[in-house]
């Protein structure tokens, strides 16, 4: 028997992805466990991380592309 896993890799940000917030661009995407989806940039990710994690199913973190 064999087993195959599949990943889900969500499209990279782009300047088009807008934080939920306050409108600046998203550098991280939740993906909820009910299946939705926030976008938030960098400082509302920071302020928000704790409950997010307790939220979400996925998150993509592109804050590493800030300089």
């Amino acid at each position: 028997m064999s087993t195959t896993t599949t990943t889900v890799q969500d499209p990279a940000l782009t300047a088009a992805d807008r934080c939920d917030r306050c409108g600046s661009k998203a550098y991280l995407r939740v993906t909820l466990a009910s299946g939705g989806q926030l976008l938030f940039c960098a400082h509302h990710a920071k302020e928000h991380a704790e409950a997010l994690a307790k939220v979400a199913a996925r998150i993509q973190d592109e804050t590493h592309l800030l300089s």
